[in-house]
């Protein structure tokens, strides 16, 4: 599939593969993971997405691992810092405190087997901590030549602007899907105001969106989500059968269709996948030849229209109550 390479992206100065790989699931098959990121880099993909607590800092490892064969400049390696796991693997709290960012870095660089990342994030912002200081800690790594740009994760369109007075924000990751279009009021037009791209993440809805087992997820979620998200979940995917009816037109899969019209909104966005397997992977790229008409789009607003298209499978951000998400 080296026709992706023709439908790369212009970002902040970097020539960007419009879809980026995940590597946020890959630690339970380690090999799998360095066979996905070798096809997904044969097929012209460029953006690799981790973060160093993504399977207890494996998914950093696979990567080095995934890299040996290939030249570094060639791929631009997006990390994700601050987030605190347990064990058993838990979230319970996030770590943006600037007097550790460059702690967290210098194991990142380790882990990657590089000598610097092309683009570093905190995973959250603490509300408790200026996000100036934040990144203006990470600013004093790109000072020291250990981070090429800053980006920033799961913000409003006021905390990016705050930080990019800091230093520039070459990219914002944030939710974002069909079902999920809550940045378009507020955070989207800030980050095209300033120059920002957009990585989306979640454009499949944690694969509820033309993934196996829908109703056994959405089950699960239930016991964490509170009913009033569970029920806007429901209602959304009530229109997939109509969606799939689109995708059966164009001779596509629903999920196709899913990550075709996230990049038809945008050419400053980079729809990001979780692909585990090579065969999940060259499926997920087909979406960059889908040609999403007028008339395709707005039977699609039509299905799902904007004011509903609020579905999150993520839990809310609560530090002072819990040390991070609300239960």
């Amino acid at each position: 599939m080296e026709y992706l390479k023709n439908f790369n992206t212009k970002i902040c100065g970097f020539d960007l593969s419009r879809i980026g790989l995940g590597t946020m699931r890959m630690a339970a098959d380690q090999q799998g993971g360095i066979d996905t990121i070798h096809a997904a880099l044969d097929d012209g993909v460029n953006f690799v997405n981790t973060a160093d607590f993504y399977g207890h800092g494996v998914s950093e490892m696979i990567i080095k691992e995934a890299l040996k064969s290939g030249k570094r400049e060639d791929v631009f390696i997006s990390v994700k810092f601050g987030g605190m796991i347990s064990p058993d693997g838990k979230f319970y709290g996030i770590d943006s405190r600037p007097e550790h960012v460059k702690n967290y870095l210098a194991y990142s660089l380790k882990r990657l087997g590089t000598d610097y990342v092309d683009l570093y994030q905190p995973a959250r912002i603490d509300p408790n901590i200026p996000v100036e200081d934040t990144i203006g800690a990470v600013a004093d790594m790109v000072k020291a030549g250990y981070v090429k740009s800053i980006g920033i994760s799961e913000v409003d369109g006021a905390t990016l602007r705050k930080a990019n007075a800091v230093h520039p924000i070459s990219l914002v990751e944030v939710r974002y899907s069909l079902m999920d279009r809550h940045i378009e009021n507020n955070l989207l037009p800030t980050a095209r105001e300033l120059g920002v791209g957009i990585v989306a993440f979640a454009v499949l809805l944690a694969g509820l969106i033309g993934g196996s087992s829908p109703e056994q997820k959405l089950s699960a979620m239930s016991k964490l989500l509170p009913p009033g998200s569970i029920n806007n979940i429901s209602n959304n995917l009530s229109s997939t059968d109509a969606l799939e009816e689109i995708a059966r037109e164009k001779g596509i899969s629903l999920a196709q269709l899913a990550i075709a019209w996230v990049l038809s909104q945008g050419e400053d966005i980079i729809a990001l996948v979780g692909s585990r397997t090579i065969a999940q992977i060259n499926d997920s790229l087909k979406a960059i030849n889908v040609d999403l008409t007028q008339n395709d789009l707005e039977r699609m607003e039509q299905l799902i229209p904007k004011v509903q298209a609020t579905s999150s499978y993520m839990l809310d951000m609560n530090l002072d109550t819990n040390g991070l998400f609300q239960h």
